[in-house]
């Protein structure tokens, strides 16, 4: 019994040791990717994502060779890791930073690409895949299985696309790729698990109803509970006014509401991603300007660092499980089917996102007044070549799909989660990599450079400035702040200007009820002998 006893406990010594071996390495790779990566910052090719991939890569094949080829990373992929722990507080960032103004301008474009593009890309690819499969000796798959692959291909990667397009040096294409992006990735995980949870034996029109139904139930209440949780940490904050005994509990308060956001959405079966994603804007319009000054200086750059730290983790994380040996073993007797299906999945991700790049964008220029307000070709060309990349939520949704804890014993899985992996990866570096060159070369004028009078010292958002989004056309947020839109003389003035007119009404709203309750810029508690003190901060 003492023997069986110090067996168990050796053995979980040596387990112990090996994930303290396996955590360093990570950490270390991670510290090298960020080094790599600023050592890359000027090149007009790489960027960071691409970097940590390259790398995640690079070690997955050392550790294989090291090991003899039984092994090949050291983590295993994990839905739960990701969705939980990484996507939150990239996304939560992402809503926090993001300028307003420039988002809530080009809102209908935005859902356009988002929702209704995603869905006719994931139709699109869904019929081409239940098609093509079908004659490709794939083996057997369900129509439920089809339709995750449409929803599972149609994710784009939000978190590459920061990485490949400049928020200020390309606004306007920046605002709508990763506006899309996030709603297109909410949307490809709430079609996801909307399949999962309908019987798909027996489609009707009733079906279709409930499908439809229930997609837009999941959209509106995972928004509506974001901008509530939003909303209660903004006015907890500027009724107990926390930060005159600790700043420290502000900012923990800030971090774990947030969290706690996405959490109850997925405990109410919501979408995490939209939840977190419109409560970082809420909390960025109230909350942000309710705590101290070193709380805002604080905030922005914490949440901005957890951010880059989960992006880099989840790249460097796809590049090692992507040598995963396990996975090719059970696809080496036939690699040109998966190399086959790999190539039909790639294109029909092309084609299902010109299918709804192009037409929707003819339909947004129609209701354009301004010719600067309207997407040109090129600007279209880059839309769709920015958004053709896929990343980890793709992944995570296959290993849903097709495996079992990260495992699978059967060969039609297997096939899906490489082909999966060689999209997720040629994407990534491919059209990673292509992207900056093709936006040199089709915008050769190059985009509005920031100058001094762009530059804000008003910290009316986390950002430290605005840029105008559609150039001289568009105001920029401070600039809207100062001169009041001239309210519309006719309906027809309304009707061609309806992204004017909701913000005059907005603005209206916000300041008579809204920022009385739950605070914002200019109803900041003010320290002593501090700035805001002496510069004497008033309602705008």
């Amino acid at each position: 019994m003492a023997f069986d006893l110090s067996s168990i406990v050796t053995k979980l010594t040596t387990s112990d040791h090996a994930s303290v071996v396996s955590m360093n390495l990570f950490v270390a790779l991670l510290c090298a990717c960020i080094v790599i990566g600023h050592l890359l910052e000027e090149n007009r090719w790489m960027n960071e994502s691409i970097t940590a991939l390259l790398i995640g890569l690079c070690t997955g094949v050392v550790i294989l060779l090291l090991s003899g080829g039984t092994n090949s990373h050291i983590l295993v992929f994990s839905e739960d890791l990701f969705f939980i722990y990484l996507l939150p507080p990239i996304i939560f960032n992402a809503g926090f930073q993001v300028k307003k103004k420039q988002f809530f301008v080009n809102f209908i474009t935005i859902m356009l690409f988002g929702a209704i593009g995603t869905l006719i890309s994931c139709t699109i690819i869904t019929l081409g895949v239940s098609q093509i499969f079908k004659r490709m000796n794939i083996g057997p798959l369900e129509i439920g299985d089809y339709l995750a692959i449409g929803a599972i291909f149609a994710a784009t990667d939000s978190v590459c696309t920061l990485q490949v397009l400049n928020q200020d040096e390309t606004p306007l294409l920046y605002s709508l790729v990763f506006g899309e992006g996030v709603v297109n990735d909410a949307t490809s995980v709430v079609l996801f698990n909307a399949i999962q949870s309908f019987d798909l034996d027996q489609i009707d029109s009733s079906i279709a109803l409930q499908f439809t139904g229930n997609f837009l139930y999941l959209f509106l209440t995972s928004t509506l509970l974001g901008v509530l949780s939003g909303l209660l940490s903004a006015y907890i904050i500027k009724k107990l006014y926390i930060g005159r005994h600790s700043t420290d509990r502000e900012v923990a308060l800030m971090m774990l509401m947030a969290y706690l956001s996405y959490m109850l959405a997925e405990l109410c079966y919501l979408s995490g991603i939209l939840t977190v994603f419109f409560c970082g804007i809420v909390m960025s319009h109230y909350t942000w300007h309710n705590v101290t000054e070193s709380s805002r200086v604080t905030t922005k750059h914490a949440f901005a660092t957890l951010s880059f730290v989960a992006e880099i983790f989840i790249f460097l994380y796809v590049g090692m499980d992507a040598m995963d040996i396990e996975k090719w073993r059970f696809v080496s007797d036939s690699p040109g089917t998966s190399v086959a299906a790999s190539s039909v999945l790639l294109g029909l991700v092309l084609l299902g996102r010109a299918a709804f790049v192009f037409p929707l964008s003819f339909l947004s220029n129609l209701f354009k007044k301004s010719q600067s307000e309207k997407l040109s070709f090129r600007q279209q060309v880059i839309i769709w070549w920015a958004g053709l990349m896929r990343g980890a939520v793709s992944m995570a949704l296959a290993y849903n799909q097709f495996t079992m804890l990260g495992h699978t014993q059967l060969r039609t899985n297997a096939i899906m989660i490489t082909s999966t992996i060689t999209v997720v990866l040629f994407s990534t570096v491919v059209f990673g990599l292509m992207t900056k060159p093709l936006i040199r070369l089709l915008l050769p004028h190059g985009p509005h450079k920031i100058t001094s009078s762009m530059v804000s010292t008003d910290p009316s958002t986390p950002k430290s400035f605005s840029v105008p989004l559609l150039g001289s056309a568009q105001e920029s947020e401070v600039d809207i702040g100062v001169n009041e839109i001239h309210r519309p003389s006719s309906i027809r003035a309304l009707l061609t200007t309806p992204t004017h007119t909701v913000h005059r009404l907005w603005r209206k709203f916000d300041n008579a009820f809204m920022r009385p309750v739950f605070g914002g810029r200019g109803f900041v508690p003010v320290e002593p002998g501090s700035p805001s003190e002496r510069n004497g901060h008033q309602w705008t």
